[in-house]
C-alpha cells in the first residue's frame, strides 16, 4: 500500500509539476495572524526537507519567540529538490548512499550555539550534530500517508506546510480525518472541489488572511520548463515560477473572518439579473453585493477572500446547491446553437453548459447561444450565498 502510494506521489510531482517551495516572505505574512496559537504546541511541516524547506525555516528562527514545544518536519524520497543545499548526509556525515534519503527533523530546543549573539540555521544544525535535537532516516519513504508519517501527524497539534496541489483534496482530507489544526497554501480552485467545498461551507476551513489577489513566486525543480512569464532563475541558480490563483487555507480563527464586508449597493433587476437556470441573481463582483437583497445570491469564488459566517449564509456552489430541487431549475439548452461574439456559428451547442448558470443576454462581448430568437450567456463558477441581515428597502422600513 506505502509503496502504491508513493508511486501516486511521485507520479504527481513529475506529471503535474506542483513541486512549488514557498517563498519565506509569504509564510511569515500569513503567520503574523496565528501567534497566539501556537505557544506551547507541537507543529509539523510533513511536506518539507528540513533544510529545504522556508516552513521549517520559519518555524526553527522563530522557535522560540513562538513558545513552541516541539517542530517535526520530514521530507519524502524522491523530493527533486532535496540536497540541494544542506542535508542530513552533510550534517551528521554518514556513508554516500544516505544522501537524499528521506529524513525528519525533531526539535525541541533552539540557543546560540555558537555565541554570535544570534540564532541561524549554523546554531541549529549544531544542535543536531551534537544530538541535541533529533534528525534521522525515516523507515519508510517518508508519504505523508505513510504509517510512520500519520504516527507524526496524531503527535502534532498544527500542521503548516504547501502540499502538493495535485494532491491538495487527499491531503485536506487527511487533515480532517486526524482532526488536525492546520494552515496551507494551495489553488484557489480548490475552494469548488466537491471534497474540499462542504468544509468551506460548514466553517470548518476557510481562507486566510495575506493572500486575496495577484501572484506568488516559488521555486520549482532544476528541470521544471520556464516557459511562461515572471519566471526566472534568481542569484544563487535556484529556478521560479510565478503561480497566480493562490490562497491560503486553515482551520484556526482570526478576528479578520468575522470583519463584515462594508456594501453599498441597492438591488435592481436590470444591475443583477435572475439566472435562467437557477433561483437566484448574478452578482459578478464581491464589491458589487447589494445590501437589501434577502434572495440567493450566484458570486465569484473569490468571494471566499470576504466571507464573514455572521453575515453571509454558504447555500451551496454550481456544482453542489444545498436544495437541488427548489435552486437548480432543471432547463434543457441543448438545442441552442453556438455563436461567436461576432455572429458566426462555432459548432457548439448548450449541451456543454453543464452546470453552468445561464443568463438570458447578450453583451456582445462573450460567446452567446440561440434557441428560437432567444439568446443565452454562462457566467464562470458561482458559488449561492445569502445576506443574513439585508437592509430593508426604504419603502418598508418602520
Amino acid at each position: 500500500m506505502a509503496k502504491n502510494a508513493n508511486a501516486n506521489l511521485g507520479a504527481a510531482k513529475t506529471a503535474k509539476k506542483d513541486e512549488f517551495y514557498t517563498q519565506l516572505t509569504d509564510i511569515e505574512k500569513e503567520m503574523r495572524y496565528y501567534r497566539k496559537h501556537f505557544k506551547g504546541k507541537t507543529v509539523l511541516c510533513n511536506c518539507d526537507d528540513p533544510f529545504e524547506s522556508n516552513f521549517f525555516k520559519y518555524f526553527v528562527l522563530n522557535f522560540n519567540r513562538l513558545g513552541l514545544k516541539k517542530l517535526i518536519a520530514t521530507c519524502y524520497a524522491t523530493s527533486p529538490i532535496a540536497g540541494q543545499q544542506l542535508s542530513l548526509f552533510d550534517v551528521v556525515g554518514g556513508e554516500e548512499e544516505q544522501r537524499n534519503k528521506p529524513y525528519k527533523a525533531v526539535v525541541t530546543k533552539v540557543y546560540d550555539v555558537t555565541g554570535d549573539g544570534g540564532v541561524d540555521m549554523f546554531d541549529v544544525a549544531e544542535l543536531f550534530r551534537s544530538h541535541e535535537n533529533e534528525l534521522m532516516e525515516l523507515e519508510g519513504d517518508g508519504d505523508f500517508r505513510s504509517e510512520e508519517c500519520l504516527a507524526l501527524l496524531d503527535e502534532a497539534d498544527i500542521v503548516v506546510t504547501n502540499p502538493p496541489f495535485s494532491l491538495f483534496r487527499e491531503y485536506v482530507a487527511t487533515l480532517i480525518e486526524h482532526e488536525k489544526k492546520f494552515i496551507i497554501i494551495g489553488n484557489v480552485n480548490a475552494i469548488s472541489y466537491k471534497e474540499t467545498f462542504p468544509l468551506l461551507q460548514n466553517n470548518q476551513m476557510w481562507i486566510g488572511a495575506s493572500i486575496h489577489s495577484g501572484d506568488r513566486k516559488f521555486y520549482v525543480p532544476d528541470d521544471y520548463p520556464l516557459n511562461a512569464a515572471g519566471c526566472g532563475v534568481d542569484d544563487d541558480g535556484r529556478r521560479f515560477i510565478r503561480v497566480k490563483g493562490v490562497r491560503w487555507y486553515t482551520n484556526l480563527d482570526i478576528k479578520q473572518r468575522h470583519e463584515e464586508l462594508i456594501l453599498v449597493r441597492k438591488y435592481d433587476p436590470e444591475t443583477y439579473p435572475h439566472y435562467d437556470n437557477y433561483d437566484a441573481i448574478n452578482v459578478n463582483k464581491t464589491a458589487d453585493i447589494p445590501c437589501d437583497y434577502a434572495g440567493v445570491m450566484g458570486v465569484p469564488i473569490t468571494f471566499m477572500d470576504k466571507y464573514c459566517p455572521e453575515q453571509f449564509e454558504i447555500v451551496g456552489t454550481i456544482s453542489a446547491p444545498s436544495d437541488p430541487n427548489t435552486l437548480n431549475l432543471g432547463v434543457d439548452y441543448s438545442e441552442y446553437i453556438g455563436y461567436t461574439q461576432q455572429g458566426t456559428r462555432n459548432g457548439r451547442t448548450g449541451s456543454t453548459f453543464g452546470k453552468c448558470p445561464v443568463i438570458v443576454m447578450d453583451d456582445k462581448k462573450h460567446p452567446y447561444y440561440e434557441k428560437d430568437g432567444v439568446r443565452v450567456q454562462t457566467t464562470y463558477h458561482r458559488i449561492f450565498i445569502r445576506n443574513k441581515h439585508p437592509e430593508q428597502p426604504k419603502e418598508v422600513q418602520q
